[in-house]
C-alpha cells in the first residue's frame, strides 16, 4: 500500500472537487484531514468541519505530511508551497505559474530538505508530459518539444475553423462553457502556455528560464482576414509554444500563433483538447494527446502524483546537470506572417528578407523571415489593434 498520506488540501474549487470525486472511489491508503478555503461563508458539499480558513493550523498540524495546492493565486501559493517543504512536507501543486516562476528556488528546497514537489497537473491536464520527460526521455537528446498547451485558445480557433464563428461569438461561448475567464487574456494571449513551456523546457533541457524571458503573442488580434487567408492557403492556426534545440548547445523557446497544415497531427487537435509533440534523437516523432483542462482530467494527474508519493518519488532532474551545456537563447530565425495596419512597423521591424507581400484596400500582410529578437524588442508595436503575427511552417 505505500506510505500512509494524511492531507491538507488548499482549494476546493474545479481541479480540488473533481480530485476529491475520484479519490472516494478508490482505497487509496490517504486521509484528507483538512480543506483550506478563503471563503467560509460558501455552501459545501462536505461537513463543515472538515474546512478552515486558517492556513497555519494546517502548515503547522504534525499529523498532515502531504500539502495539496489547488489555488489559483501564484504568490500565495509559493507561500504554502515554500512554508511546507520547509517543514518537511511533500506537496502536490497544479500551479504553472507559481512553478514557471520559482522553480530554481522550489528544487533547491527540495534538495536542502529532502522533500518532494510533483506538479504533473500543472502542465496538460491529464497528459502525463512531466513524468515522461523524466523517466522516459531522461538520457535522450530532445529536438524538439511543441504541441497545444492552453483548451480555452484551442477551443475558440476549433470553433472558427469547424463552425465558421467569429472570434468574439467563439469566444462568448468558452466563456459560457467554463473554458476561458471572464478576462481571458491569461489564456487568449498566450500566458497560461507560456508558464507551461518553461516548465517543460525545464524537464526536457535542464534549463531555468524566467517566463518573464519567453517571448508570447496570443490569438486575441486574429482577424477576419487571417482567418480568411488561412483558408485559402490550407492553413489552419493554432497557439504553439515551442521549445527548439539548436547545434546541441542552445534552446530557443516561444509561444506564437501558427499557421499549420491541414493534415499536420496538431491541426486535428481539436476543442479543449491538448496535444505534445516531441521530436527525439533515438525515439524520433512522438505524440502525446488527452484532455487539457477540467476538474477530473487534471485530477487525475494530481492523483497521480498523490499516489507516487506514497512510495517516496521524487523528480530527479537529471538533465540540470548537464544544464552548463546548453543555454536559452533568442537568437533565431523564423518565418513569419504579419498583417499590419500602418506602414511605419515595416520601417522598425528589419526583416532579414521578404518573400510576399500584399496590399487590399482593407487588409496589408507580410510575409518573410525575421529575428525572435526583433518580435521581442517590438512586442508591444505588434500587439497593437489591427496588427496579427503568426509563424508559417
Amino acid at each position: 500500500m505505500g506510505k500512509k498520506l494524511v492531507i491538507g488540501m488548499f482549494g476546493f474549487g474545479v481541479v480540488g472537487q473533481g480530485l476529491y470525486d475520484i479519490i472516494k472511489t478508490k482505497d487509496l491508503n490517504l486521509t484528507i484531514k483538512k480543506f483550506v478555503i478563503k471563503n467560509a461563508a460558501k455552501e459545501r458539499s462536505l461537513p463543515a468541519d472538515l474546512f478552515t480558513t486558517d492556513a497555519q493550523s494546517v502548515l503547522n498540524d504534525p499529523e498532515i505530511n502531504t500539502i495539496l495546492e489547488l489555488i489559483d493565486d501564484a504568490d500565495a501559493a509559493f507561500a504554502i508551497t515554500k512554508q511546507a517543504l520547509e517543514s518537511g512536507k511533500n506537496v502536490v501543486s497544479a500551479n504553472k505559474k507559481m512553478i514557471a516562476t520559482h522553480l530554481e528556488e522550489l528544487v533547491q528546497l527540495q534538495q536542502q530538505h529532502g522533500t518532494s514537489l510533483l506538479y504533473e497537473g500543472a502542465v496538460c491536464g491529464s497528459i502525463p508530459i512531466i513524468r515522461n520527460l523524466e523517466e522516459y526521455y531522461d538520457n535522450e537528446l530532445l529536438h524538439a518539444v511543441s504541441g497545444i498547451f492552453n483548451g480555452s485558445s484551442n477551443y475558440i480557433l476549433s470553433k472558427i475553423f469547424n463552425e465558421n464563428q467569429s472570434y468574439d461569438d467563439a469566444l462568448r461561448k468558452a466563456q459560457e462553457l467554463g473554458f476561458a475567464e471572464t478576462d481571458p487574456t491569461l489564456d487568449v494571449g498566450g500566458y497560461d502556455p507560456k508558464f507551461k513551456l518553461a516548465i517543460v523546457a525545464s524537464h526536457a533541457y535542464g534549463i531555468y528560464v524566467n517566463p518573464d524571458h519567453i517571448l508570447n503573442l496570443g490569438i486575441d488580434k486574429l482577424g477576419e482576414q487571417d482567418i480568411r487567408f488561412a483558408k485559402e492557403k490550407g492553413y489552419r492556426i493554432k497557439l504553439v509554444p515551442q521549445a527548439k534545440e539548436i547545434d546541441n548547445k542552445n534552446v530557443v523557446l516561444y509561444v506564437l500563433p501558427k499557421f499549420i497544415a491541414k493534415d499536420h497531427i496538431l491541426a486535428n487537435v481539436e476543442n479543449e483538447n491538448n496535444g505534445v509533440l516531441v521530436q527525439a534523437a533515438f525515439a524520433d516523432q512522438q505524440f502525446f494527446y488527452g484532455k487539457g483542462a477540467g476538474g477530473h482530467p487534471t485530477g487525475s494527474a494530481v492523483l497521480s502524483d498523490i499516489t507516487a508519493l506514497r512510495y517516496g518519488y521524487k523528480y530527479e532532474y537529471k538533465k540540470h546537470i548537464d544544464a552548463d551545456q546548453i543555454k536559452y537563447t533568442t537568437d533565431y530565425k523564423l518565418k513569419v506572417y504579419l498583417r499590419y495596419k500602418s506602414d511605419d512597423i515595416i520601417d522598425k521591424l528589419h526583416f532579414d528578407n521578404i518573400s510576399e507581400r500584399f496590399y487590399g484596400e482593407d487588409f496589408k500582410y507580410i510575409i518573410g523571415e525575421i529575428n525572435l529578437n526583433q518580435i521581442i524588442t517590438h512586442k508591444e508595436l505588434i500587439n497593437q489593434n489591427g496588427n496579427f503575427l503568426a509563424v508559417i511552417s
